[in-house]
């Protein structure tokens, strides 16, 4: 469950057709920047440019101590909260929430996603509903610098990614405990479930429960 098709309903974002082009998330985060550029030349009278290549729809609240850097495009009735910290080559859906003391960068974040208390996304495309709780992050660097590898170790798989920086990618429903910990390049499939103060790495199956590395279960609701 680690492709574009199987993770996201693309039918929710701005991004739907650049992201159409790759197989697998990971490979869109190099050009999210410019996709940011080419939607902004298109956008409709409902939104207006606020700074230098930024752009909100004018139903978005944004707090006066937000700091929104661009290339960046916040949807409609999208609250930006005190604190958060926009650094730049962000999508932002409609309906979503960016809360007090977030930070993101170079991410796209799907209709209706909420990262609203103290979180870090960056590299990371979230879907469509996602949820981090509060203090959840997405660590996007490995520790010892060398390139992300995703790892499917249920299906013994790993692929290179090529790339030093990968956040998390988010399904559709996924649901990030409180102060957990999203090691770079980890995928979790939608309508997942992660327990609150996790370490999580690597590919988490859909529709399951993570409690730990070693403990994760299929929800009793999943067909």
């Amino acid at each position: 469950m680690m492709k574009m098709k199987e993770l996201y309903d693309l039918n929710h974002t701005m991004a739907r057709k650049f992201l159409e082009q790759f197989e697998y998330p990971w490979q869109a985060l190099d050009g999210i920047g410019q996709m940011i550029l080419d939607l902004a030349s298109n956008l409709d009278d409902e939104y207006e440019q606020i700074a230098d290549q930024v752009w909100i729809h004018k139903s978005t609240q944004i707090a006066k101590t937000a700091n929104l850097n661009g290339p960046c495009i916040i949807g409609a009735k999208t609250e930006v909260r005190p604190g958060a910290f926009i650094r730049g080559n962000a999508l932002v859906g409609e309906n979503c929430v960016v809360g007090n003391s977030t930070e993101l960068k170079n991410v796209i974040l799907f209709d209706h996603v909420q990262v609203p208390h103290y979180n870090y996304v960056g590299d990371s495309i979230l879907g469509h509903y996602a949820h981090m709780g509060a203090g959840s992050i997405t660590s996007n660097v490995k520790s010892d610098k060398s390139l992300v590898v995703i790892n499917d170790r249920s299906h013994r798989i790993k692929i290179e990614t090529g790339r030093k920086k990968v956040g998390a990618m988010l399904g559709n429903h996924v649901e990030v405990g409180c102060n957990s910990v999203l090691n770079p390049g980890t995928v979790i499939g939608c309508e997942t479930s992660i327990y609150p103060l996790s370490c999580v790495r690597g590919v988490i199956p859909e529709k399951s429960i993570f409690k730990s590395q070693d403990d994760i279960v299929i929800r009793k609701d999943s067909k």
